[in-house]
Formats: C-alpha cells, sequence, structure tokens
C-alpha cells in the first residue's frame, strides 16, 4: 500500500496514530455520486489516475501533474449561506481549503484544520463529514512552483457559529447567502457541491 511522505519521521511533526492511504482516498471516492454532473465524474476519474501513478499524491511538491487537496463546503448553522474565501493566487472565491500536511489523519480533518487556520471559523462535530464535491483544476505558476493540477476534495460542514476570525492565509472570508452566489461569481462545481451537501445533510438530520 502506497503511504505518504508523512510516515516518516520529521522533526517539528507529532506523533502520527493514523496514516492518511491511496485506499483511503479510493474509499472516499467510491462513495461519492457525480452522476449527472460531468466535471465531477471527469474529476473522479483523474484522481483515481493520481492514486495509482503518482509516488506521493498527498506531498504539496509533487507537480506531475500535481497533488491532492482538501476544502470546506461549509453550510452556516441555519444552512442559509455557505462560506468563501478570496483566493489570491486564482483571484475568485473558493469555498476554504489547502494542501493536506504530514499530521492530517484523513481528508476530513485536512479540510477542517483549513477551514480553522483560514477562517477561524468552528465546525459541528456532531454530524457526518461526507464528500460532496471532486475537481480538478489548473493551479498557475508562482514563488518558484510550475504550473500543475490541484486534485480537490471538497468535504461538507457544518457550522458551530458565524462568527469569522480570517487569518493572514487570506486576503477576505464572507457568508455568502445561498441566493446571493452571483454577487461572488461563485464556479458551477462549488453550487453543485453546495445543492449536494444540503441534499446530505438533509437526508442525515
Amino acid at each position: 500500500m502506497l503511504l505518504p511522505a508523512a510516515l516518516f519521521k520529521r522533526p517539528g511533526f507529532p506523533i502520527i496514530t493514523a496514516v492518511l492511504t491511496v485506499a483511503d482516498v479510493a474509499t472516499l471516492l467510491d462513495a461519492f455520486d457525480p452522476r449527472g454532473d460531468a466535471r465531477a465524474a471527469l474529476s473522479v476519474a483523474r484522481v483515481r489516475a493520481l492514486l495509482a501513478q503518482s509516488p506521493d499524491p498527498f506531498a504539496r511538491t509533487t507537480y506531475a501533474p500535481g497533488h491532492l487537496t482538501a476544502s470546506g463546503v461549509v453550510l452556516s448553522p441555519d444552512r442559509g449561506s455557505v462560506l468563501l474565501v478570496y483566493h489570491r493566487r486564482l483571484a475568485r472565491w473558493l469555498q476554504p481549503g489547502g494542501h493536506i500536511e504530514p499530521e492530517d489523519e484523513s481528508v476530513t480533518e485536512a479540510a477542517r484544520r483549513e477551514v480553522l487556520e483560514e477562517t477561524g471559523v468552528k465546525l459541528d462535530r456532531d454530524r457526518a463529514a461526507l464528500v460532496v464535491g471532486v475537481d480538478v483544476h489548473a493551479i498557475p505558476a508562482a514563488r518558484g512552483e510550475p504550473p500543475h493540477w490541484h486534485h480537490d476534495l471538497a468535504v461538507t460542514f457544518v457550522a458551530r457559529k458565524k462568527k469569522l476570525r480570517p487569518t493572514e492565509e487570506v486576503r477576505e472570508a464572507v457568508w455568502c447567502a445561498l441566493d446571493d452566489l452571483d454577487r461572488y461569481a461563485v464556479d458551477g462545481a462549488l453550487r453543485r457541491s453546495v445543492k449536494r451537501a444540503l441534499r446530505l445533510l438533509g437526508q442525515a438530520a
């Protein structure tokens, strides 16, 4: 079984009690239903190809063709808004997210950590976190990195409160009402993820 670089002992990192594996990600993909979403279906196929071919799909320094990332589709407690951050590199509004770190025990925990680090929003742990989006998108060259692809798995969460505390990692964070997505030019992939989140959370309620 292919294991990420997190398996190796490195100074400054905590003891890892569980290691995120390719099999873990494959299981998440198996549970994700992209029916009716051609872009998501293609992205699932591309993520599977990455898992099969990459020597370390979790490493942010794997550029050919890219690496896995995790993001959070976070709904407000009343489920009437979705959390957005302004992505400086792509110059657009997206869900919070980022790279999977060596200490992350799962894709869900990576997404949860990114949400907290970028926005300060604390998430409800009583609800099951489910994958609601899979999207492969291009990242332009910057800061010594070549152009590459992010193979992103989006996990849904519900916030405990709407209090925001944006950090230096993002320029701005906002709660966007679900009927105001056009204002922030939210793309189709995120819109479809929000719809899946609402449907799945409704079933789990």
